[in-house]
Protein backbone atom coordinates (compact mmCIF):
# COMPACT_ATOMS: atom_id res chain seq x y z
CA UNK A 1 0.00 0.00 0.00
CA UNK A 2 1.97 3.29 -0.97
CA UNK A 3 0.90 6.32 0.83
CA UNK A 4 0.05 9.09 -1.38
CA UNK A 5 0.13 12.78 0.10
CA UNK A 6 -1.95 15.19 -1.80
CA UNK A 7 0.12 18.00 -2.90
CA UNK A 8 -0.63 21.63 -1.68
CA UNK A 9 -2.23 23.94 -4.33
CA UNK A 10 -0.03 26.80 -5.53
CA UNK A 11 -2.30 29.37 -3.47
CA UNK A 12 -1.60 26.82 0.00
CA UNK A 13 2.03 26.84 -1.16
CA UNK A 14 2.13 30.74 -0.95
CA UNK A 15 0.20 30.65 2.19
CA UNK A 16 2.77 28.40 4.00
CA UNK A 17 5.57 30.84 2.20
CA UNK A 18 3.69 33.92 3.69
CA UNK A 19 3.49 32.42 7.08
CA UNK A 20 6.91 31.00 7.23
CA UNK A 21 8.55 34.35 6.07
CA UNK A 22 7.23 36.38 9.11
CA UNK A 23 8.11 33.75 11.74
CA UNK A 24 11.21 31.31 9.95
CA UNK A 25 13.24 32.36 6.81
CA UNK A 26 14.76 29.25 6.92
CA UNK A 27 11.29 27.59 6.61
CA UNK A 28 10.04 30.10 4.14
CA UNK A 29 13.17 29.28 1.71
CA UNK A 30 12.37 25.76 1.30
CA UNK A 31 8.56 27.08 1.16
CA UNK A 32 10.26 29.02 -2.00
CA UNK A 33 11.73 25.88 -3.46
CA UNK A 34 8.68 23.92 -3.21
CA UNK A 35 6.48 26.79 -4.73
CA UNK A 36 9.46 26.53 -7.71
CA UNK A 37 8.92 23.37 -8.16
CA UNK A 38 5.15 23.35 -7.89
CA UNK A 39 5.00 25.52 -10.38
CA UNK A 40 7.72 23.92 -12.72
CA UNK A 41 5.40 20.64 -12.51
CA UNK A 42 2.30 22.90 -13.29
CA UNK A 43 4.12 24.22 -16.73
CA UNK A 44 4.03 27.58 -15.41
CA UNK A 45 7.60 28.30 -16.22
CA UNK A 46 7.86 31.94 -15.37
CA UNK A 47 6.10 31.64 -12.09
CA UNK A 48 8.91 28.67 -11.20
CA UNK A 49 11.22 30.56 -12.17
CA UNK A 50 9.97 33.81 -9.85
CA UNK A 51 10.32 31.52 -7.08
CA UNK A 52 13.51 29.95 -7.49
CA UNK A 53 14.98 33.39 -7.73
CA UNK A 54 13.05 34.27 -4.49
CA UNK A 55 14.89 30.90 -3.20
CA UNK A 56 17.87 32.34 -4.25
CA UNK A 57 17.33 35.80 -2.84
CA UNK A 58 16.63 34.23 0.86
CA UNK A 59 19.61 32.02 0.34
CA UNK A 60 21.63 34.77 0.37
CA UNK A 61 21.15 35.54 3.83
CA UNK A 62 22.30 32.12 5.23
CA UNK A 63 25.94 30.78 5.69
CA UNK A 64 26.56 27.44 3.18
CA UNK A 65 30.31 26.65 4.33
CA UNK A 66 28.82 23.35 5.82
CA UNK A 67 25.90 20.33 5.00
CA UNK A 68 25.08 21.17 8.45
CA UNK A 69 24.25 24.66 7.34
CA UNK A 70 22.39 23.96 4.05
CA UNK A 71 20.43 20.82 5.81
CA UNK A 72 16.90 20.82 5.13
CA UNK A 73 14.46 21.07 8.19
CA UNK A 74 11.79 19.15 6.69
CA UNK A 75 11.73 16.42 4.10
CA UNK A 76 8.61 18.20 2.35
CA UNK A 77 6.67 20.84 2.02
CA UNK A 78 2.77 20.28 1.06
CA UNK A 79 3.47 17.34 -0.22
CA UNK A 80 6.37 18.62 -2.53
CA UNK A 81 9.93 16.90 -1.67
CA UNK A 82 12.59 18.98 0.02
CA UNK A 83 16.17 18.33 -1.25
CA UNK A 84 18.37 16.97 1.61
CA UNK A 85 20.60 19.98 1.19
CA UNK A 86 19.52 23.38 -0.25
CA UNK A 87 21.92 25.82 -1.53
CA UNK A 88 22.55 27.92 -4.37
CA UNK A 89 23.64 25.12 -6.43
CA UNK A 90 21.11 23.21 -5.69
CA UNK A 91 18.72 25.61 -7.19
CA UNK A 92 20.18 26.47 -10.33
CA UNK A 93 20.92 22.90 -11.33
CA UNK A 94 16.84 22.03 -10.89
CA UNK A 95 15.80 25.36 -12.78
CA UNK A 96 18.79 26.02 -14.74
CA UNK A 97 20.48 29.64 -14.90
CA UNK A 98 18.88 32.50 -13.67
CA UNK A 99 19.02 35.86 -14.41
Amino acid sequence: MTNQTRLASTDELESIFQRDLATDRWAATEAAYALAVRHRDLGDWPASQEWAQQCLRLLEGFPSETEEQVATGRTSVGGVQLPTYLHSGVVEERFGILG
